[in-house]
Formats: structure tokens, C-alpha cells, sequence
């Protein structure tokens, strides 16, 4: 870069707004653009396996709507805020009999749940109002609410053991992934669910359930979502506090951009509001795709996901096992794309991450961007949803052998 480019760059930075000394690039995403090297085992990405999403039938699809006359004048024009109607109907049908009852007009479409993350965040985040996460909590969400300049507070080791207890602040926002969190792979409890909705009615907190994984349990009973347990709590969808967010990104296809926010309308229509400012509605004829592949298969498809991603989480967790040295801990998820592992005291994952890439060409994802209040840096993240159960063991035996070599040099 020039001198002149330089200047110039400092000149419309001066321009910008001051939300944007808190807007960072994502540290994973800059991470995979170091990561095509053919050489390199990479457990960094959270990202579907691609050779899983049912390419075929989006296809046929796409060609029925297209072949349409009447279809493809709708699929290709501008369409509602709120979603494409017979898809809200399927999720609220879905969702309905997943313990939440609710009706279309309690849905709108996202662009993938990124989007409803940043939404929500328009809608309940003044400058320095108080959003609760849990320590660690997925990256993206603070990415999303970091433009409207939350200030962030960990939830407390103890605030799910004694909800009376917690010391936070009324009228917070509180995000949540209670079903195999990203990072950690970790679920919450029926118990710890339930402290959470006391922890909120006590504080008057507003709820954000990300349920992006939930779909892809492989191990374990189900345990109901927060809104079902608010639902049940205060009467109906439109009493409670809980926004719930789903998402196809996992289980259909990421590229379809799917998403979609579940909450009391009057919220709703507040956010169609925003959405209709954003982008004015998702790509219909995605929606429209969307709602045939979900229409016929979906539960049989869901079975084939779980299937293949328990499989290799069984693989990962067998191989930490075997090849992790004494004082390395990890998460044991029983559903999701993820294992969390805590290194010992005074092994920095993101040093180590420079040296793993260096040795062993082997990648993953450091543990500190994912602390929101206080950072936790000896701990990295593993997503074992992509690489093959080869990969996976020597990936995790290139990595064990880096982690012996750090703790005999300390």
C-alpha cells in the first residue's frame, strides 16, 4: 500500500461512525483464508460437510419452479418482510410440536440466523445497555451485537445454581445456545434451563435462544427448548420473554440462507420492520426451494446427518483419548460440530495455533475470542464436522504431539 493509500484510508476512517472502533473482523473467518493449503488438517471451520447436503433434490427444486409459469413469476419477484407463507407455516407446525405452539405470524425469515442475531440486536441494544452471555459464547453473536455498543457481562459460575443470587443488572438482553453450543458442544441441563427462565423473570431480562444445532442430536434424550419451558411457564408465545432462532444452515444447505426468528408478534412486527430496511425479505425463490426440500424427507434426512456427525464425534473423542497428554480436558458433546479443549495453565491457543500450523500443519480455532467479558486464553476449539475420520486421527495426534512438546519446553 502507498503513502497516498494510507492517507486516504485514515481519511474515511475518520469518517466513520464510533460504533465502528468495536466492529472487528472474525477471527475464523480470517483464519480459513490462510487455510487452503492442501497440506494442512483443519479443524477450524464450523461448516457443514458438504457431501451431506441433499444437492439433488434443491436441484429438482430449483427446475419445478423454474418450469412453472405461474412458480417462477413468484419465485423471481419481490416478495413479504415476514417469509414465504406455506415455509413459516411448516417451521410453525414444526416448532409446535416441539413444545412451542405458535402460528405464521409469530415467524419472520432471516438471511440465515446470522441476520436475526443482528436484528435483535437493532432492536433491544442502546449504547452501554447490558447483554449476559455465557462463558465461552459463539463468536458471531458478539459480532452482531458489537455494532450497537452492548456493555457485556459473563453470566456467573453460580448464577444457575442460585438464580436469586446472580448479580447482573435489570432489563439485560441475555444470549443463549442451550443445545451443543458453539464452541464448546456443551448442552444446558432441564435444570439449568429452567434457572435460566428464573434467572430472566427475576431480572426481567429478554431471552435470545440461537438454536442452530439443536436439529443434530445424536446422543441423549431431547430436552425442551427455552421457549417451550417459557411458553408453558406464562400462557403462551406471546406472553413469554424468549426469542427463539432457527436456522436450515446446518441441516439443508448454508447457501439457501435460511433462518428464521420465533417470538410473541408484537416483537415480530418490530423486527419486519428492520428486515424490510435491511433487505426488504430473503431470496424467494430460496424460501420456495427451501419449503419443497423440507416438505417430503426432512426426518429421514436429519437421521442421516445425525448418524454421520455422531460418527465423528466418536472418532475425535476416541482420539483425544489415545493421544492427549495428562492435564488436557475436553468437552464430550452428544450433539452439534464441536469439542471444547482445556489446555493446561500457561498454554496460549493462540500461540499455540502458530506453532501447530508452523509444525504440524494442523489447524483450529483459539479459545480467547470466544469470552465476551473476561478472556480465557488456554483453550481451543475443534470442529470435527468436516474432516474424515482419517484426518481426524492424525490431526489430533499431529496436535497431541505439539501439546507434549510445549509442556516438556515450559
Amino acid at each position: 500500500m502507498t503513502t497516498q493509500d494510507t492517507d486516504r484510508a485514515a481519511e474515511w476512517a475518520a469518517r466513520f461512525s464510533d460504533r465502528m472502533s468495536r466492529v472487528r473482523a472474525s477471527e475464523i473467518r480470517e483464519l480459513l483464508k490462510l487455510l487452503d493449503q492442501p497440506d494442512i488438517l483443519s479443524f477450524a471451520g464450523g461448516i457443514p460437510d458438504p457431501g451431506l447436503f441433499p444437492a439433488e433434490q434443491i436441484q429438482a427444486g430449483y427446475d419445478a419452479i423454474l418450469a412453472d409459469p405461474a412458480l417462477s413469476r413468484q419465485a423471481l419477484q419481490y416478495s413479504v418482510s415476514e417469509g414465504y407463507l406455506p415455509l413459516r407455516q411448516w417451521i410453525a407446525e414444526r416448532m409446535s410440536r416441539d413444545g412451542m405452539p405458535c402460528e405464521p405470524h409469530n415467524i419472520m425469515l432471516t438471511a440465515g440466523s446470522q441476520q436475526a442475531l443482528d436484528l435483535v440486536g437493532k432492536l433491544f441494544i442502546s449504547p452501554g445497555d447490558t447483554v449476559v452471555v455465557a462463558r465461552p459464547t459463539y463468536l458471531g453473536a458478539l459480532q452482531a451485537f458489537n455494532g450497537y455498543e452492548p456493555a457485556y457481562r459473563d453470566l456467573p459460575e453460580d448464577a444457575l445454581r442460585d438464580p436469586a443470587a446472580a448479580d447482573l443488572p435489570h432489563g439485560a438482553l441475555g444470549y443463549f445456545v442451550p443445545d451443543f453450543a458453539n464452541p464448546t458442544g456443551v448442552s444446558l441441563t432441564l435444570e439449568e434451563r429452567q434457572a435460566v427462565l428464573a434467572l430472566a423473570d427475576r431480572l426481567d431480562m429478554t431471552l435470545v435462544e440461537d438454536a442452530a444445532y439443536r436439529e443434530l442430536r445424536f446422543v441423549g434424550e431431547t430436552t425442551p427448548t427455552l421457549l417451550s419451558l417459557d411458553i408453558a411457564r406464562s400462557g403462551g408465545i406471546d406472553n413469554a420473554r424468549t426469542l427463539f432462532l432457527g436456522t436450515l444452515s446446518k441441516t439443508l444447505s448454508p447457501a439457501l440462507r435460511i433462518g428464521w426468528v420465533c417470538g410473541p408478534k408484537a416483537v415480530i412486527e418490530k423486527l419486519v420492520l428492520l428486515k424490510q430496511g435491511a433487505d426488504l425479505h430473503v431470496s424467494t425463490i430460496n424460501q420456495m426451494v427451501a419449503h419443497r426440500a423440507v416438505s417430503e424427507g426432512y426426518d429421514q434426512h436429519l437421521h442421516r446427518l445425525r448418524g454421520a456427525y455422531g460418527h465423528k464425534a466418536r472418532v475425535i473423542l476416541a482420539a483425544l483419548e489415545r493421544s492427549m497428554p495428562k492435564g488436557v480436558t475436553w468437552s464430550h458433546p452428544e450433539g452439534g460440530m464441536f469439542v471444547w479443549v482445556d489446555l493446561p495453565e500457561g498454554i496460549d491457543g493462540a500461540a499455540l495455533l502458530a506453532r501447530a500450523i508452523a509444525e504440524e500443519r494442523v489447524a483450529f480455532v483459539p479459545g480467547a475470542p470466544f469470552f465476551a467479558e473476561v478472556q480465557t486464553p488456554n483453550a481451543i476449539r475443534l470442529s470435527y464436522s468436516l474432516p474424515t475420520d482419517e484426518q481426524i486421527e492424525e490431526g489430533v495426534a499431529r496436535m497431541a504431539r505439539l501439546i507434549s512438546k510445549v509442556i516438556s519446553e515450559a
